[in-house]
């Protein structure tokens, strides 16, 4: 049996330590807090990637994304083809009330429509203001942390290598082509120059 007191008296020197130590405490909102990375605050949309394929919405635990679309018929590439359709979002909404914050969406989405913001400042009056629709997030997509540098030592992604093929083998046909075209006007200088001078020595 311990010594009556024992725990007042350890409790009591526990204070005092904490007492003498200097306070750690974030004057927020004066003083931002420094976030790691990958921080889970808000949901950013791109919304030029998405596809409407309902992937997000179908797997979310809350089924707290909504969304609309329509379909429109895009005409043939080439004559002779078929007309196909293709969704059009009409309305990308997320309800951070009910949101949790799992991630899920942004992992299944399969065209990187989703992105994880640093943001956390969206409290609101109002909990119907916490549905942010597409242009909300939009906007936040401005705030979305550039991706982590890759690792100098690894090989070229395939789709990097085929996108600096496909420059390089444009900027060639430019560059040929206004060679083609300097030399055909110099041609024609020539020829005007030559023209000139048979009026000329004709007169």
């Amino acid at each position: 049996m311990g010594i009556p007191g024992s725990g007042l008296a350890k409790g009591l020197a526990v204070t005092l330590r904490t007492m003498t130590r200097r306070s750690h405490t974030a004057q927020y909102p004066d003083a931002q807090p420094e976030l790691p990375p990958r921080t889970r605050g808000v949901i950013g949309l791109f919304e030029e990637n998405c596809t409407v394929c309902m992937l997000c919405a179908r797997e979310c635990p809350d089924w707290c994304i909504y969304i609309d679309s329509h379909k429109e018929t895009v005409p043939p590439a080439a004559p002779g083809g078929r007309e196909r359709s293709r969704n059009v979002l009409d309305r990308f909404a997320i309800d951070f009330a009910l949101c949790m914050y799992c991630g899920i969406c942004i992992e299944v989405c399969p065209f990187d429509a989703l992105f994880w913001s640093p943001e956390f400042e969206y409290a609101e009056e109002d909990i119907r203001d916490l549905t942010h629709e597409r242009d909300k997030l939009r906007e936040w997509m401005w705030t979305v942390p550039a991706p982590p540098a890759l690792d100098p030592a690894a090989e070229e992604p395939k789709e990097l290598g085929a996108a600096r093929k496909a420059a390089e083998k444009l900027a060639a046909a430019e560059a040929k082509a206004a060679e083609e075209a300097k030399a055909a006007e110099q041609a024609a200088e020539a020829d005007d120059s030559a023209s000139d001078g048979t009026n000329g020595a004709a007169s």
